[in-house]
């Protein structure tokens, strides 16, 4: 297949059997036909449409696809703000000099910043602006039909002849049937039949690309109108769904408090079982836990199971269980006896046995042995199984042999200064430590039911036996994402349509000879060189040969055959052969 341009307005011989093949091999593509290069007219609006061609072109679209894809690696490397404001804190007081340079770049905020939403603009005009008018044209392909047979059928790479007996028409009429049997769309055209097949490939193309125009506004707007938030709740105690209930949260930059879903939670049991034996010992089996939910103000209680990759769903929001841990019950008495402090206390683990940490901070009603207002502080370390030897590390995750390391502190917790400090972590810099007879910090293994005598009278803390357990939970909001899911399904399936269904062409002339012998001519063209035309051709010439066999008693020198000087060179292709006596290409 060939383009040809005259120079001429008579045309020579030649040039119009180029033109004539170029015109069988037109159209196999709904690709956007390239100008020679030009300068633009100048003016405003000729560089306007200049500059509207080069938007539009294929190679910008995937030049912008590849800058999209690289400006998004330093939002994977780098700590963002909308992710992680610790993370981001971090960094700056560690990178004094790449921190403003990353502020001016944007790079704490890849995603929301100038440079990265105009390449995603410029992407999604881009898009928009390749489809429109190849949709356009392709259905006007759609409502045409293919080209007319070309004078020279022996040029086209895939081409077969023989003789036969039967009457133009009747092979004409065979081929007709045959092609549109075989899901060709196919029509007469003076002596010959025009057939064309694989409009799938465009379709898929089309479908690739308005793929990824719904993958990019579901991101946008999952990106804009998300949310995201986690809450740590204990065996007993509930969630509800509003803003104040989180430990954390973050959203979209267009999110709105009127958008989150009403429905509340209460944690009844958490279960977690784990293998006890062999080279996986203490590996998670299960995880679940058992909730009571309801939806609305006035919704009924409901229960559900809610499991590890088996989320909860209320509305548009998900409710994943993502941890868990332990929540010793602790109970604080004072010198006089009377419960200053009783609650469940959530520890964070630090390893996969679940050996865990945190702070008990009693911050009211408390006072010492001269009767003086002060708040206790204790540092937690608690360890599922303990074996003796090894204070530092649980052995298994599960409850074994559970035991409660504690050490005590008096005095300002510092928690009335108005600085934000963290529920499990404890700020000694206004604390003492209680001291035992020996001048040695306050520090004691607790089991189950057993209490901490604190000096000098100053009270005593009892480690209780129900040791409750708590769950991590993350309450997600994304909406676009069946949409981007859509698209990125509708996307593999558009590209490999695009990538192995081949658009085709096939033509079939019958015509009488000289010598009143019906000649029949089969050639075809694809968009590209594949071995799939001469293989397909092969086999629509042996069932069309069954209908219409070879005369018998053609001689060598009729106008059917060809001399050894009229043979083509073969073709690299495999040869079409589709039946015994026929002459192929």
């Amino acid at each position: 297949m060939s383009d040809t341009k005259t120079s001429a307005p008579d045309n020579t011989p030649g040039q119009a059997e180029d033109q004539d093949l170029g015109a069988a091999g037109s159209q196999l593509s709904t690709a956007p036909a390239e100008d020679a290069p030009h300068l633009p007219s100048l003016g405003v609006i000729g560089w306007t449409r200049w500059f509207w061609r080069q938007l539009t072109s294929m190679r910008v679209a995937l030049l912008l696809l590849l800058l999209l894809s690289l400006g998004a690696i330093p939002g994977s490397l780098i700590p963002q703000t909308g992710i992680d404001e610790t993370k981001v804190a971090e960094f700056r007081k560690a990178h004094e000099t790449l921190a403003p340079i990353y502020d001016k770049l944007g790079l704490f905020h890849v995603y929301s910043s100038v440079w990265f939403s105009a390449i995603y603009i410029l992407l999604f005009v881009s898009l928009i602006g390749c489809i429109v008018p190849r949709t356009w044209q392709f259905v006007g392909q759609l409502r045409g039909r293919p080209p007319a047979a070309p004078r020279r059928l022996t040029r086209l790479p895939a081409y077969t002849t023989w003789r036969t007996e039967a009457e133009p028409e009747q092979v004409r009429e065979a081929a007709l049937a045959l092609l549109k049997k075989r899901r060709f769309r196919a029509y007469l055209s003076g002596d010959a039949v025009a057939a064309e097949k694989g409009y799938l490939r465009e379709v898929g193309n089309l479908a690739f690309h308005i793929a990824l125009i719904v993958m990019l506004i579901a991101f946008a707007w999952g990106q804009l109108f998300k949310s995201e938030g986690n809450k740590l709740v204990v065996e007993g105690d509930g969630f509800s769904n509003t803003l104040t209930q989180y430990d954390d949260f973050k959203s979209g930059s267009l999110f709105a408090q009127d958008d989150l879903d009403p429905f509340s939670f209460t944690l009844k049991d958490f279960k977690g079982t784990y293998e006890p034996t062999g080279p996986n010992r203490g590996t998670p089996r299960t995880f679940q836990a058992d909730l009571s939910y309801s939806v609305g103000a006035y919704g009924k209680d409901k229960k559900t199971t809610v499991k590890v990759n088996e989320p909860l769903e209320i509305g548009d929001s998900k409710v994943y269980l993502v941890s868990h841990g332990y929540a010793p019950v602790i109970t604080v008495r004072d010198g006089k006896g009377k419960v200053v402090y009783r609650d469940a206390v959530p520890l964070l683990p630090l390893d996969g046995n679940v050996t865990s940490t945190g702070a008990i901070k009693v911050m009211d009603g408390y006072r010492n042995a001269k009767g003086e207002r002060e708040q206790l502080g204790f540092q937690a370390f608690f360890l599922p199984t303990y074996v003796k030897g090894n204070e530092l590390a649980s052995q298994f995750p599960a409850l074994l042999n559970p035991v409660l390391n504690l050490e005590a502190y008096h005095g300002d917790l510092g928690v009335d200064s108005g600085l934000p400090q963290s529920v499990y972590q404890l700020v000694k810099k206004n604390l003492k430590g209680f001291k035992d007879a020996k001048g040695a910090q306050v520090r004691e293994n607790l089991k189950p039911g057993e209490t901490m005598k604190l000096p000098n009278g100053a009270g005593t803390v009892t480690f209780e036996k129900g040791i409750k357990e708590w769950a991590g939970f993350q309450v997600a909001r994304q909406p676009g994402s069946g949409w981007a899911l859509a698209g990125s399904v509708a996307a593999i399936f558009g590209l490999a349509a695009s990538l192995f269904i081949q658009r085709r062409r096939v033509w079939v002339r019958a015509a009488t000879g000289p010598d009143g012998v019906t000649v029949v001519e089969m050639a075809g063209l694809g968009r590209s060189e594949s071995a799939k035309v001469p293989e397909e051709l092969g086999d629509l010439a042996g069932v069309l040969y069954e209908q219409a066999p070879g005369a018998s008693d053609a001689d060598e020198d009729s106008p059917g055959d060809r001399s050894d000087d009229d043979t083509p060179t073969p073709t690299p292709h495999p040869q079409v052969a589709p039946a015994e006596g026929a002459e192929t290409k």
